[in-house]
Parts: C-alpha cells; structure tokens; sequence
C-alpha cells in the first residue's frame, strides 16, 4: 500500500469497515480503550487472524462504536501514548516478534478524531507479543495454543503462501494501478506490443500475476508486481527498504563514503541501469592476462550483473529494515543481501540454487537479467579466473549473505587462505564440466610459466593439507595425478 494516504482514501475505507455487519477477525472497533499491552495483543491476533483469512492488512479503528459501528470520536491519541517515557509506536514493535509492519494513521472524520491502526498479515511465523501468539476467534481475542485447529491452519496457510503473492497495494483503482507500475517497461522487456487500451494493460500485468482483481470490483497489487515494476519502490510501505543501494568508499574501509544511491525503481525496470551505475564507479585494470584487452574495467561484468542479480533473487524479505546492497572498496567489492543461505556457501558452485522467492526467480530468468538455474556462480568463478583474480568469498554474515570480488593481485600478494580458496573453487569449476584440477590448469589459472610447474605444485599441496581438494586417484603417478573437490 502507498505510504501517503490520502485523507479521502481513509473515510472511505473507515465508512467501508462501519459497514460491515459486525467486528470480524480481521477488524476490530474501540472508542477509547488504548491499554497497551492490549494493543501489543490485539497486532498478534488481527495479524494472525489476517492471513487465516486471506487478508492482506487488518484494522483497529479507535472512535468506532463496536455494537452500532457509528463514527463516535476517541480520546485516544498516538502523539500522547506513552509507555513510561517510551513512545507507545517503539514499544509495541519491540515486544512484536517478527517485527511486522503497522502503521497509526490520525486523521478527522465527520468533525470527529479517528485513529486507524493498519496492520499487516503474518507471514512464514505466527505473530508473538512479549512471547504469546494470539488469533482472533469470531471478534474474540484468544491465545492460539488454545485453538489447535487454528494453529495448524495457520501453519499450513504459511507453508503455501510465498511473499510475491502477498498485497503491496490494496483496493486501487485502475489509474492507481498505471501510475505506480512502470507498465510500458513490463511490454518492453517482454518484447510485447503494448496494448491500445486500458483493459489490455490490466489483462496483461493481471496474467502474470503482477496485479489481482479484488472483492471491491478494483485492484490489489502484488508484492510481486510492486517489487518488478514499481516506479517508485518508496511508494509502497511494506517494499520501500527494499531498495538495493550502492555506496562507492574511499580506500578500503568505510569511513569515507564518496558517493551513495539507491535504485529507486523496481528490480526489472531498473536492473539495466543500476548495472551501468555500478560499472561506472569500478576502477579499471591495466594487465589482464587471459582476457587479453589492455585495459578493462576491474571487475567482469558478467560476475556483477550475476552476483547482483543472486542478492535481488534470494534475499528474505522478511528481514525488516534492509535490503539488498553492493559497496564499492579500492581493493574490493562486497554485494550482500539479507537472509542467510539456504544452501552452505561451500556448495554454492555445484549445488542448484534454493530460492525463497521463485515467482521473482522465474520472471527474471525470463527477461534475461540471470542466468539459467545452476550456472550463475559457476559463470562467476569462470570469469574471476579468465580475469586472474583472486577467488570471490562467499560467507554468511549473521542475517545476511555476502559475496566479494578482489581486485587483481599478482600471485605473490595473496596469502596461504587467498590460494587455497582459489584451487579450491577452481577443483569445484572443472568437477561440474566433467574435469579435473591438474598442474597444468593451476599454471592456467594463476598465470604460472612452465619452467615453473614446482610452484603449482605446491600450491595443490597446500590445497590438499587445508582438506578443500583430494586425488582423484591415489594409484596415479605424481606427475599425472588429478584433483577433485574434498566432497566429490
């Protein structure tokens, strides 16, 4: 839903909740009761109660009258709620476990104060307040382990609902809709004509799931849709941190920021140009080796448009507060996302990826933004490798997951764990094209003469003591043996 609200929108959607013949589990009417440790419960139960039902958002509305559903006016008043000296708004998303999105909208209604809490769904968990789930039975607040048919429902309701099918935007209209969707750029990347009418348009994005009819006879906006096509991602509450930012850093640490942006636009609208940004900011390198060009831009294109793409496609978007982020170093450059992995980052070479969020996945493949499933990390070590840099990093961060791309060292700057992690990932690049590690293609791979084969010797041996790589035959002569991944 969009940030602003306008005050129209919410007397329309407080006359349209009035209407409605009694409290129901995902709407609940008080004129003056604010205890908050009651609200902290009444989140858990509506938002529970929210997803039971199929509801996108359920309200609280304050200066409703719950038996008549008349518009009475309320006391009640968000600037003066206070917990001790804590405001009432902080409090409550500090007991909420997850911090799920909620929003207080105070506005006048018929010369009379209303004070609308909008709260979000559940999703993957049961909403907690100070450790107790609740769910709403009827217009009845109740702890769910009490009601273990809810319970299960719930859970079953969350194994089967991915986030690109929950609601961005609820009850917009059909101009609302083409003003925040970048429809045309939807026609463009799909190479489609676009449609003479209105009705066209709507069918379309409608095909793909981007946007839903709904009850009212309007629109609701998927996650999905918002998330790929969105002009403004900042339009939509639950998306807004969702922006993938990039920040260019002097030297190697973050003290100094030089410059910082953040892609405004939905990720398919906007992933050709945050590319070109990213690009533009890379320093380029004069001796490449293998890629045999004088001077190329340090990092290969193919491995940042894949590794941005991966942090886009597999993030979890329930981790509140961050979204996807590349940062720019003298000497590195890290693209992280939120989420941990589900696959060890060991395997990610030859372990098919594992995506929360296949609707995303499937409709970037699609338009050509990565690559098919399975070869995105293997193009990446491919192209670090033809480039001669050192080995990327994959690591788990806490809730994140980070990739690094090095610049270019000669091999006698890096140390023990940079070739180790190199033969490594190289074992694990030739073991998925059906070869095998040998002194020749480490010589390849780290740019060695071959008066020098000793050397590459003894970068395998050192593999081979860290565990990372074995002999693929230990009857083979030393001079012809082959090497294989530790797991292989």
């Amino acid at each position: 839903m969009t940030t602003d609200r306008s005050l129209d929108y919410l007397t329309g959607l407080v006359r349209e909740l009035c209407k409605l013949p009694r409290e129901t589990e995902w709407v609940e009417f008080k004129e003056n009761n604010a205890e908050p440790k009651e609200v902290g419960e009444y989140i858990s139960a509506l938002s529970n109660s929210a997803a039971l039902v199929g509801k996108a958002f359920a309200y609280l509305v304050w200066g409703v009258d719950d038996k008549t559903h008349q518009v009475v006016g309320t006391c009640f008043s968000l600037a003066t709620a206070k917990v001790g000296n804590e405001e009432l708004e902080n409090w409550l998303l500090r007991l909420l476990a997850p911090k799920i999105d909620f929003h207080f909208f105070e506005f006048t209604m018929d010369g009379l104060p209303i004070v609308l809490l909008e709260i979000g769904r559940a999703f993957r968990h049961p909403v907690q307040f100070e450790g107790n789930e609740f769910i709403r039975v009827g217009s009845y607040k109740k702890r769910i382990k009490d009601f273990p048919e809810k319970e299960r429902s719930l859970w079953r309701i969350f194994d089967q609902t991915t986030f690109e099918e929950g609601i961005a935007a609820e009850r917009v209209s059909s101009e609302e809709v083409l003003k925040l969707l970048d429809y045309p750029a939807y026609f463009d990347v799909l190479n489609l004509p676009l449609p003479e009418g209105r009705k066209g348009i709507l069918q379309a994005l409608q095909s793909d799931e981007l946007i839903q009819s709904n009850e009212a006879g309007n629109w609701n906006i998927t996650n999905l849709g918002a998330i790929l096509f969105a002009k403004r991602l900042s339009d939509f509450r639950l998306l807004r941190r969702k922006t993938v930012r990039v920040i260019l850093y002097q030297g190697n640490s973050r003290l100094e920021t030089l410059k910082e942006r953040e892609l405004a636009m939905g990720y398919a609208n906007g992933f050709e140009g945050l590319i070109d940004y990213i690009n533009g900011l890379l320093p380029s390198n004069e001796v490449i080796g293998q890629a045999l060009r004088k001077t190329v831009v340090m990092y290969p294109e193919l491995a940042v448009r894949e590794l941005v793409a991966n942090a886009i496609i597999h993030q979890d978007f329930l981790v509140t507060g961050a979204g996807p982020m590349v940062e720019i170093f003298e000497d590195r450059m890290e693209i992280t996302n939120p989420g941990a992995p589900l696959v060890d980052t060991n395997r990610f070479l030859d372990t098919p990826p594992k995506s929360r969020n296949e609707a995303l996945a499937s409709f970037l493949r699609r338009i050509g933004i990565c690559e098919e499933r399975g070869s995105g990390v293997d193009k990446v070590v491919s192209q670090t490798e033809l480039y001669q840099l050192p080995a990327p990093v994959f690591e788990v961060c806490g809730e994140n997951t980070r990739a690094i791309l090095f610049a270019h060292r000669p091999l006698s700057k890096m140390d023990r764990s940079d070739r180790v992690r190199a033969c490594y990932l190289h074992a694990c690049l030739k073991y998925v094209n059906r070869n095998y590690l040998t002194n020749s293609s480490i010589r390849e791979r780290f740019g060695i003469e071959v008066e020098n084969k000793a050397m590459a010797s003894r970068l395998i041996r050192d593999a081979v003591e860290a565990g990372v790589i074995k002999p693929h035959s230990e009857d083979a002569a030393p001079k012809l043996r082959k090497y294989v991944p530790e797991w292989a």
